[in-house]
């Protein structure tokens, strides 16, 4: 299974992950810090905003507007990267 980068934009470290993996248990896995309470896309509380990268979601529409889709905004805790991944905490 391909493996993808996951980066925080303005810190060195870096994640990888399949697109079966969170970009935040990646992240959570070499110690990159994100805040996070529910885990399951509802509280918004690890919203972020894609610079570079894709995607997905195993649930149909995840706790985003369109808009905030459009923008790139993501949430983490339940978003599966299908590229390399640039994300910083809106």
């Amino acid at each position: 299974m391909k493996t993808f980068r996951i980066r925080v934009d303005g810190q060195a470290a870096e994640a990888e992950a399949d697109s079966e993996t969170s970009l935040f248990a990646a992240m959570t896995r070499v110690g990159i810090a994100w805040p996070v309470s529910c885990r399951n896309g509802t509280c918004r509380t690890c919203l972020g905003r894609l610079l570079e990268g894709r995607v997905r979601y195993d649930i149909p529409w995840p706790g985003l507007s369109a808009d905030e889709k459009d923008e790139g905004y993501c949430l983490p805790c339940i978003a599966r990267p299908v590229a390399d991944v640039v994300i910083v905490k809106a």
